[in-house]
């Protein structure tokens, strides 16, 4: 008898507390669905929310849980793309899937890669000294005027379709000078000019720079940041003291184990060495120091000797890493750090860059259709 009191009670509680305006889950819904915008308008909504914030809104109710996910966006990743050095089959990665493609292009032999970004590779062939964009997807081509010396260090702002594109290559004469070249799409001839430096600068081997809100960014061989104003055609190497670079950073090839890239007006570097685990920093502009990174949060980076890119609203387990130029097991997994972790993917990675041939590959920006691969 005292447990049925007990339940009556319980019960006349319960209705008690939705008479005073607490309500069941089920009224909830009916009273958000009466309430609701027309789905037409709540897809405009969610379709402009990051992926985070759009999988927040869906938690709300069965109705806004459908019109998220069919508006849902993820950012893709890069591919990998490799270069053969023999014949013209080349290969092209998606570490997400963790599947490979490949791709005749015949019009890319003898030609070498310097750069890539908006699906677009910026490519020099020595034997002719010749300088062009290709797109691998759609074979377009568009030539460049030709330019004297070497072109490992040129990298481009845009898409050479987009009426802000640049290119930009960095030249050292000398620790106190540097000639800077640059050109557009359509012209007939490079534009160059000599740059006295107010601190020694030695640009770096391998391409260590970014194209960031209107300016080019170098970072030198002994971490030195220097500044290009294509505008104004003003050069000048920053007051920022160099990144702290890891212990026994001096080992073997401890230059060609830093890259360097750029998202959304931040620019990040990540050192590598050996066995040592990379440390990546963010340029502090406000304060002209480099600031240690201990996670990336939602983003994720891809590093490459020549461009390296940054990702954001990645799916899965993709976030919070960085993402190497290389293959291992035969192409199925994708040599990646976890920054959550700690630790390399696969196990016991050890990075001795000497070992990878920096014309072996590239990062590119996905196709969107895959019927023209084999």
């Amino acid at each position: 008898m005292a447990g049925r009191r007990r339940r009556k009670k319980t019960k006349l509680l319960s209705e008690t507390r939705r008479g005073n305006g607490q309500v069941s889950k089920g009224q909830r819904d009916a009273q958000l669905t009466q309430l609701q915008l027309p789905t037409e308008i709540l897809e405009v909504i969610f379709s402009k929310l990051s992926l985070r914030d759009n999988i927040r809104a869906s938690a709300v109710c069965k109705e806004w849980l459908a019109i998220a996910v069919s508006v849902r966006m993820a950012n893709k990743p890069p591919w990998l793309m490799f270069f053969p050095k023999q014949g013209n089959l080349h290969k092209f990665y998606d570490p997400s899937q963790r599947k490979s493609y490949w791709l005749e292009l015949p019009e890319l032999d003898g030609s070498r890669v310097c750069c890539a970004k908006d699906g677009w590779l910026l490519l020099y062939k020595p034997r002719s000294q010749s300088i062009f964009f290709c797109c691998p997807y759609t074979r377009e081509i568009i030539n460049l005027p030709e330019l004297e010396g070497t072109y490992q260090i040129v990298t481009f702002s845009a898409a050479p379709t987009s009426p802000s594109c640049i290119l930009f290559t960095i030249k050292p004469v000398s620790p106190t000078i540097v000639t800077v070249s640059t050109c557009r799409p359509g012209k007939t001839e490079w534009t160059t000019v000599n740059c006295q430096n107010r601190m020694p600068f030695v640009s770096s081997i391998w391409n260590k720079q970014v194209y960031c809100q209107g300016h080019f960014y170098c970072l030198s061989l002994t971490g030195s940041l220097g500044v290009y104003d294509p505008e104004k055609s003003t050069w000048a190497v920053q007051s920022v003291p160099p990144p702290k670079c890891p212990e026994n950073f001096s080992v073997n090839n401890w230059w060609k184990g830093k890259f360097m890239a750029e998202h959304n007006g931040d620019i990040f570097v990540i050192y590598t060495c050996a066995a040592i685990n990379p440390v990546i920093y963010k340029l502090d502009q406000t304060n002209k120091v480099w600031v240690e990174m201990q996670t990336l949060g939602g983003m994720s980076l891809f590093a490459n000797f020549f461009s390296s890119h940054a990702r954001t609203d990645l799916l899965g387990t993709m976030t919070n890493n960085v993402y190497f130029s290389k293959v291992r097991f035969y192409g199925k997994q994708c040599v990646s750090y976890s920054l959550k972790d700690g630790r390399y993917y696969p196990r016991k990675q050890h990075y001795d860059w000497g070992e990878q041939d920096p014309f072996e590959s590239i990062w590119i920006e996905p196709p969107e259709d895959l019927s023209t691969f084999l």
